[in-house]
């Protein structure tokens, strides 16, 4: 490693740039940062017919009629902090898993005919967290950071305006069942968290996920509001879900229980909202299962009005590190949504995170960020097989990241690994790195840390970043956003993220876009 270190140092300061000092000149030489051989781009792509043929076929799907017909469901996938650098790097992964150079492979969704860009901010923030997006997403109107399911007249902490139906705004779960359609949702965290919750509840606070993180003078016993799980069992729509399987068992039970894996719940009011769950269906007469493992869930009866599922006290875990016997990967989440949700013959809108790539982020920790983000591409593809032709599929993101892809390396060049530069001391740097986060490592008297000795590798290994943080920030550069399925067409261009559920809600005749689908055939 140390001769690779010297020769990247020799390399650097050997290496010709053009006349404006920017980039290497024609006569440098592409390396590869990792010392070894890169796989080789196909011999087609030297040629110029390939890029052409290549252009004419995506010009001809472009090409291809609107379907003017209404979406019968929808499926909203939401990659938490999937920023467009991620998706690039987690693109390039793939196909590099697959021995390919990589840069040329496509995700699931990334094969969506149309693709439009979201702005990401909040009313009161430059920057946005995951609950203002939530509301903006699925509720249709930018809110405050911090709040979720309400409008932007309720400031951060203020609980009763939040209780006040009048600032609340409801979601396209809501006007789904509305319709008579069914709604559930899917997420790799707790089923409370900032993204899930904008399905079903209204808070002025994202982290009073139970009654324990509420302040006394909030609670629901003195007139404000109820606490996101208490909300998802009790109030509409979160009562009314199908289905909802994600992790967060610890907030639905009292902290004298013990949960199925030895965790013990949090809730200081001695309620256990999962046999309150059990008994509101009971009452209803609805045939149900609760389940909390990937054993429960294969077992579940499909034909179930209703499926709980529980998977960990909190977040699931990352699906590299999971013990895929007992925990469902997202895709046979997503799996059993469909299967239950499609009983109904009018349709039904599910919600689909991702959302550890968000975590690992926050971390500095990359290599866990693009395999969670390869995850929720298999769950895509999984939807695109499974879902009927007249399903709208949308994927997007509610804020970017700061991870930086850079560098000037060879093509097929480990993603994960060293550029194929160096900087000016002649010491190498990794591909993927931060400007901000816990990866911040101090200058020493001969400079910055060399990292091609560390083990870079690691799925744990936090990379470099400019400033020290205890957790790296969220951008607020726009979003991307794909779409597949009726209704593509509007999905194009720039536009505010508080208009993706109203375009949705166009395209499946939901919600206050209704009165705009007299071009459409009812489903």
């Amino acid at each position: 490693m140390k001769l690779l270190v010297l020769l990247l140092a020799a390399a650097a300061a050997a290496a010709p740039r053009d006349a404006d000092g920017y980039h290497p000149s024609g006569a440098a030489q592409l390396r590869s940062g990792d010392g070894a051989s890169a796989p080789e781009p196909g011999p087609a792509e030297r040629r110029a017919d390939y890029w052409h043929a290549e252009a004419q076929a995506a010009l001809a799907a472009r090409l291809e009629p609107v379907d003017r017909r209404a979406a019968r469901s929808v499926i909203m996938f939401l990659g938490d902090g999937l920023s467009v650098p991620t998706l690039a790097a987690a693109r390039a992964l793939q196909g590099q898993l697959q021995g390919r150079p990589g840069e040329e492979a496509r995700l699931a969704f990334e094969t969506f005919p149309v693709t439009g860009l979201a702005k990401t901010y909040c009313v009161d923030a430059q920057i946005p967290d995951s609950a203002c997006t939530a509301t903006a997403y699925l509720c249709g109107s930018k809110g405050n950071l911090g709040t979720v399911g309400v409008s932007g007249g309720v400031p951060r902490g203020a609980c009763a305006a939040a209780a006040d139906p009048a600032l609340q705004v409801q979601s396209l779960a809501a006007w789904a069942l509305d319709a008579g359609r069914s709604a559930g949702l899917v997420t790799t965290t707790r089923v409370t968290h900032a993204s899930p919750a904008g399905v079903y509840a209204h808070s002025a606070e994202r982290d009073w996920e139970s009654d324990a993180d509420i302040p006394a003078e909030c609670r629901r016993e003195r007139g404000a509001q109820a606490d996101i799980a208490h909300q998802l069992v009790h109030s509409f729509p979160g009562n009314r879900l199908k289905v909802i399987l994600g992790g967060g068992r610890r907030e639905f039970l009292p902290n004298s229980t013990v949960d199925e894996e030895g965790a013990r719940g949090r809730r200081l009011d001695g309620r256990d909202l999962v046999g309150e769950w059990r008994a509101d269906k009971r009452a209803r007469n609805a045939s149900h299962s609760y389940v909390w493992d990937r054993a429960g869930l294969l077992a579940a009866p499909a034909d179930d009005d209703y499926l709980l599922g529980l998977f960990e006290s909190s977040h699931m875990q990352y699906h590299a590190e999971a013990d895929a016997a007992r925990e469902p990967s997202l895709a046979e989440l997503t799996e059993a949504a469909i299967a239950r949700l499609s009983r109904n013959p009018r349709g039904y809108f599910l919600f689909v995170e991702g959302g550890r790539i968000d975590h690992a982020h926050h971390d500095n920790l990359p290599r866990l960020a693009l395999l969670e983000t390869l995850q929720l591409s298999e769950a895509v593809a999984r939807a695109a097989r499974l879902a009927a032709p007249d399903t709208l599929l949308l994927l997007t993101a509610d804020h970017a990241h700061v991870m930086t892809y850079n560098g000037y390396s060879r093509r097929g060049n480990p993603v994960l690994g060293l550029s194929g530069d160096a900087g000016r001391d002649g010491k190498p740097y990794l591909t993927l790195s931060y400007t901000n986060g816990p990866g911040y490592r101090p200058h020493g008297a001969d400079g910055r840390p060399d990292v091609s000795t560390d083990d870079y590798l690691s799925p744990w290994y936090q990379r470099s970043a400019m400033v020290p943080l205890a957790s790296e920030t969220h951008g607020g550069e726009d979003v991307a956003v794909f779409a597949r399925g009726p209704g593509q067409h509007v999905f194009t261009g720039l536009y505010e993220q508080s208009q993706l559920p109203h375009l949705m809600g166009y395209a499946a005749c939901l919600g206050p876009g209704r009165h705009a689908c007299h071009d459409y055939h009812e489903p």
